[in-house]
């Protein structure tokens, strides 16, 4: 390819054959209402069309007329198909945006603006890697079902009653970069995105490692669960640890208790009561709450402080403890 890209030289690399198809077309052939077809447009984050507009492939005649076999079959209402949907669009818009951040700035020279040939270079690249790409992200989106599931069966296991999915119980951490706001303010924007990639890939390696689940990551703060309270302690001391010995501090707090994962994010309480702990505590410490407390302790290689209480914003006053290595 030479020249400066198109839209239609884009769409056409990454979707196929260009478009055939209405939105009317595709509910008529795909035997879907079409109500029910935009309502899945929209899930999966795409703005509605005219109906003139001819913007759909055989491809996604194809996707639902899968989507009207399962629900037939039984295995899938509306709901459920709205909200897989709407998870599907969700994650993949924030991979593909970032995926397509990190080629650009890995062939594309920052210092100046790209000319059309190297333009034409990101597109001969991709090109090159989609194939690849689709395979390694199909198998890494299955090991990541079967890990869930796993997680799932663990803290099922170690539920000393039965609990229905929809409400687990889980050791939640919050840990946030201290003096971000200032810190952020010393550097350009280069700087400032290697300090936040970096703080999120540590946190990520630290959590991944001892078999936790990073849920969000927030610029300069992260989330992140643990079925088991000795495996936080453990996840929030070492990342403490990481992050002190390359750039700015980190706090951060653990709380354990019920919680409602949902959108796969995590809510309730329990998660609230971590929050409210990592602003209480002091750069480079971990506070966690009398539950956590009281499951670590005795736990080798952490040692547990009570210290005073204190009020949490919306949950009252509470007994916050600090964790450390002996």
């Amino acid at each position: 390819m030479t020249g400066r890209p198109t839209a239609e030289q884009i769409e056409r690399l990454f979707v196929g054959p260009p478009p055939r198809y209405t939105r009317i077309q595709v509910a008529e052939i795909s035997g879907i209402p079409q109500p029910f077809t935009e309502r899945i447009w929209r899930a999966l984050g795409f703005a509605t069309l005219p109906d003139d507009a001819v913007a759909f492939t055989d491809a996604d005649v194809a996707v639902l007329t899968r989507v009207r076999a399962m629900m037939e079959s039984g295995l899938l209402d509306e709901t459920t198909v709205i909200r897989m949907t709407r998870a599907l669009g969700q994650t993949t818009a924030r991979l593909a945006q970032w995926q397509a951040e990190i080629v650009i700035g890995a062939t594309l020279d920052p210092g100046r603006p790209p000319a059309d040939a190297d333009l034409a270079a990101v597109m001969e690249l991709a090109r090159e890697l989609l194939p690849d790409f689709e395979r390694v992200l199909v198998h890494v989106w299955r090991a990541q079902l079967a890990a869930a599931g796993t997680r799932l069966l663990a803290i099922t296991d170690l539920a000393e009653e039965p609990a229905p999915p929809t409400r687990l119980t889980l050791a939640v951490g919050f840990a946030d970069l201290v003096s971000f706001t200032r810190v952020s303010r010393e550097l350009d924007e280069y700087g400032l995105a290697e300090l936040v990639e970096g703080f999120e890939s540590r946190a990520a390696d630290v959590v991944a490692a001892h078999g936790g689940r990073l849920v969000k990551t927030i610029g300069d703060e992260v989330l992140f669960t643990a079925a088991e309270p000795a495996t936080a302690a453990e996840i929030a001391l070492e990342l403490g640890e990481a992050v002190r010995r390359e750039g700015p501090d980190v706090r951060v707090g653990l709380a354990y208790g019920p919680v409602l994962p949902m959108m796969g994010d995590v809510f309730g309480t329990t998660v609230n009561l971590a929050a409210r702990l990592t602003a209480i505590a002091r750069p480079g410490s971990v506070v966690v709450d009398e539950a956590l407390a009281g499951a670590v302790e005795g736990v080798a290689g952490i040692e547990v402080r009570r210290i005073r209480r204190r009020p949490a914003r919306g949950l009252g006053v509470v007994q916050p403890y600090v964790l450390r290595r002996p």
